[in-house]
Order: structure tokens, then C-alpha cells, then sequence
């Protein structure tokens, strides 16, 4: 459920309606969870609105998921109406930016991953998508509900690059270009890609030397973003047999290009 708002008094007559804590969004501006708050009361739904984040746009009250992860269902729709899907993901968000991102997501049945596939499809198909879709879900255990659509190449689509026999950027291309879309399977049985966020260190590329000699298997991407604390710079994806493994390899790697390490 959801409804339009201005005022804490209709965000408490939602939540006393639907259950507390809802979600307060702005609708415009929202960005890596900037933009959102989850509040538990009036003084909270009241300070969120009087929040300058928002700069005076309209706002939304959700009622709040209790999901026990976060997964991303990416497909590719061409003109003609074409459509592929790729793996089912699995994302981790710390402070609301994607930090790490697994694929395919573990422990999904086959059941749950069709049924998120199914949905990205169709909803590129009634929406009319040529190009990439991401949609990102909530996983309760027993359902699955669309979280939010981002339809362009998508951060939780990265491991594409290396893992999947045709990345979502040229699947993009294929498709804005009405040619035929590319396989979208997985290379490997598991690819892990983890995010290098904005640290201590401004001059990311010193960090290439050690990282590599290190971890010879690990592919590095930097952005060319100027470095500001927490902002998405770049991205290791490792491919493999073995999850955790892979993800220690990954926070280790982005982890010495934020600075939070030094060997």
C-alpha cells in the first residue's frame, strides 16, 4: 500500500492504518537511499518532511517490508519485442548504496528465480522498454515485491562485464539498435562484484599495483569520478567456484582502494 502526503498527521493516520514503521519517499531526488526514511512516529514523519533533502518535491508514504534480502532481476527488451533474462542477483546495500552484489543469488530456488524473471519481463513488455531493465525486489522468503525500476545498464548488472557471455552494456546497445540480443548466461558458477566506495585516498590508480600483484584473477574498474566518502568510484568483480572465497577477495581489493587498508 502507499499514498500520496504532506503532512505527519496523514503519515500516521497510513501507519496506524497499515502498520508501523512505513517508508517516507520524495519523489524526486532519491538516490542511493538518499531521499527515504524509514520512520517509526509522528516526531520522525515530521522531521523527515521539514528535511531540506526533499527541496520542496511531492512525497509518498509505503508501507515497510520486512524482507530478509534484496535481489535484482535484469532483462534486455529490443523493439521488436525480443527480451532475455539474465541470472537472478543477489545485493547487499549498506547505509543505502549497493555495496556487494552476488550471482547468481545464492540459495535461490528455481521457483523464486523464475518468478523474478518472469516479473522483469513483464514488465518490460507493459511498460515498453527498449534497452536494459533492473528490477530491484524485496525477497520475504515466501514473496517476492518490486522494490524500484531502473531501466538503463544497472550497477547490480556490472558483473555482466566479465560473467556473463554477453554484458548488459552491449545487450543495451544490441537492443537500442533493434539487432539481436546477446546469450545472457554466466561464464562461471559464481561472480561477485563489490563496489569501491570513496575513502581516504584520493589517487585511486596507486592502489592498482598492490591489488593486482595480489590477486591476479581480480578485474578493476575506476570511474574517473572525483573521490568524495562514500561515492560509488569503481568496482571488482572475481570470478569462481567458491562465495565466500570471492568475497573476501572483493572487500579486500575495494577495501585497500578506499584506504581502509594498507596491505
Amino acid at each position: 500500500a502507499w499514498s500520496p502526503c504532506s503532512r505527519a498527521e496523514e503519515v500516521v493516520a497510513f501507519g496506524d492504518t497499515h502498520g508501523w514503521p512505513v517508508v517516507l519517499k520524495a519523489t524526486r531526488g532519491g538516490y542511493d537511499g538518499k531521499g527515504v526514511w524509514v520512520v517509526h512516529d509522528e516526531a520522525a514523519a515530521a522531521s523527515a518532511l521539514a528535511s531540506g533533502e526533499a527541496n520542496g518535491t511531492s512525497w509518498l508514504v509505503e508501507e515497510h517490508i520486512a524482507f530478509v534480502r534484496e535481489l535484482s532481476a535484469q532483462v534486455a527488451r529490443s523493439p521488436q519485442g525480443q527480451a532475455v533474462a539474465y541470472p537472478v542477483v543477489q545485493t547487499k546495500q549498506i547505509d543505502g548504496i549497493c555495496a556487494e552484489v552476488i550471482a547468481p543469488a545464492p540459495s535461490l530456488s528455481d521457483d523464486h528465480a523464475i518468478r523474478a524473471q518472469e516479473l522483469a519481463l513483464r514488465i518490460a513488455g507493459e511498460l515498453g522498454v527498449v534497452g536494459m531493465l533492473a528490477v530491484e525486489l524485496f525477497d520475504t522468503g515466501d514473496a517476492l515485491f518490486v522494490n524500484e525500476l531502473a531501466m538503463r545498464p544497472h550497477n547490480s548488472g556490472h558483473w555482466t562485464i566479465e560473467g556473463a557471455v554477453t554484458s548488459q552494456f552491449e545487450n543495451h546497445l544490441r537492443a537500442v539498435l533493434d539487432l539481436p540480443l546477446g546469450d545472457p548466461r554466466a561464464r562461471a558458477p559464481h561472480a561477485v562484484m563489490v563496489n569501491i566506495l570513496g575513502g581516504d585516498v584520493g589517487n585511486l590508480y596507486s592502489a592498482y599495483r598492490h591489488v593486482f600483484a595480489r590477486d591476479p584473477g581480480l578485474k578493476v574498474h575506476l570511474y574517473g569520478k572525483e573521490v568524495r566518502p562514500g561515492r560509488k568510484v569503481g568496482h571488482v568483480t572475481i570470478l569462481g567456484d567458491d562465495v565466500d572465497d570471492l568475497l573476501s577477495r572483493g572487500r579486500h581489493a575495494a577495501d585497500y582502494f578506499s584506504g581502509k587498508l594498507d596491505e
